[in-house]
């Protein structure tokens, strides 16, 4: 009993886990399945089946069906139809409405990242310069403030000479995004330092061009029909994860002569310098570098008739924060 009892449980077994195709009932029938299959039964019409099981009579009748129904059913409109796009039906539910009336009740609607105002500051640039005449220090500070369509930008650089500020430019815009990786900037800038402060209208546009080059270009309007542009262009090359080199090109273009900040029409000045820095954190990267400047133009001929160098070369150690 025990031993018949073992045999069972092992054909259950069996029979559960092989494939359904290889669960062929077992009979003493000499005839195979396939030969079964072929004997008609008892008071039905045995017709030749195709391959897919069907009758050919029946299979040929249904393809007559189905070509019938297709010249019923109008065709001519469906090349005018887009599977996506055009315009919503006048009836067409709003994207952004409720479903069916329901609210989110005493729980506060979620709020996407998009309608959040986020800030940030960036000390580009805290430096010591040192060239073959001077000792100075520079900054170039960058903040912004605001959503990721509009925005408050702050920008600031400046050089400190014998601690008293010698060069300014502050400005104050408004950034709006005009595409994935460009902000247009209207606002103002003022310059200061020792020389008489000037106001300017500005306008520009700021963003990643490909390669990822980093540009920054801003045209300014001035009272006494000044006009200027500027030119600031960088690049970040990764060397490591945490060492980067980093090159940059400044220039500053004038449309008229000012005497009083002794400047010339035309290229007024040209720097170029390469910046090699290690970020200790993403946030937080000394670095040391070298940079070539020159003055052109009229400008070139106010700084020797002050006796100053119109073209140098300089050694720049700083530190770049982020917050």
């Amino acid at each position: 009993m025990s031993r018949q009892l073992t045999r069972s449980m092992v054909v259950v077994l069996a029979l559960s886990l092989s494939p359904a195709w290889a669960r062929t009932p077992v009979t003493d029938d000499p005839l195979t399945v396939a030969e079964s299959s072929a004997i008609p039964m008892a008071g039905m019409d045995h017709k030749p089946v195709s391959d897919a099981g069907m009758n050919m009579d029946d299979k040929q009748g249904m393809t007559m069906d189905m070509s019938d129904a297709m010249d019923e059913y109008d065709m001519s409109g469906m090349d005018s139809v887009s599977m996506q796009g055009g315009a919503a039906p006048a009836d067409a539910r709003d994207p952004h409405a409720y479903s069916d009336g329901y609210d989110f009740g005493p729980i506060s609607r979620p709020r996407f990242a998009d309608e959040y105002s986020f800030g940030s500051l960036l000390i580009d640039n805290l430096e010591t310069v040192r060239s073959d005449n001077n000792d100075a220090a520079a900054y170039d500070v960058q903040a912004w403030y605001g959503r990721d369509y509009d925005r408050a930008v702050f920008k600031a650089e400046g050089d400190i000479d014998g601690g008293e500020l010698e060069d300014a430019r502050t400005e104050l815009l408004w950034g709006h995004a005009v595409s994935t990786f460009w902000d247009t900037q209207l606002g103002v800038r003022i310059d200061s330092g020792v020389a008489p402060d000037r106001g300017w209208l500005a306008f520009g546009i700021q963003g990643l061009a490909p390669y990822w080059f980093g540009i920054d270009v801003t045209a300014y309007v001035g009272d006494k029909g000044r006009s200027a542009l500027r030119l600031d262009s960088e690049y970040e090359l990764l060397i490591t994860q945490m060492l980067i080199l980093q090159p940059r090109l400044e220039a500053d273009f004038y449309g008229k002569r000012d005497a009083g900040r002794a400047l010339g029409a035309g290229l007024s000045d040209l720097s170029a310098g390469i910046r090699l820095r290690y970020e200790i954190r993403r946030e937080f990267a000394p670095y040391i570098g070298i940079e070539w400047a020159g003055q052109y133009g009229g400008t070139a001929d106010y700084a020797r008739a002050a006796n100053l160098d119109t073209k140098e070369t300089r050694a720049v150690a700083g530190v770049r924060v982020w917050f």
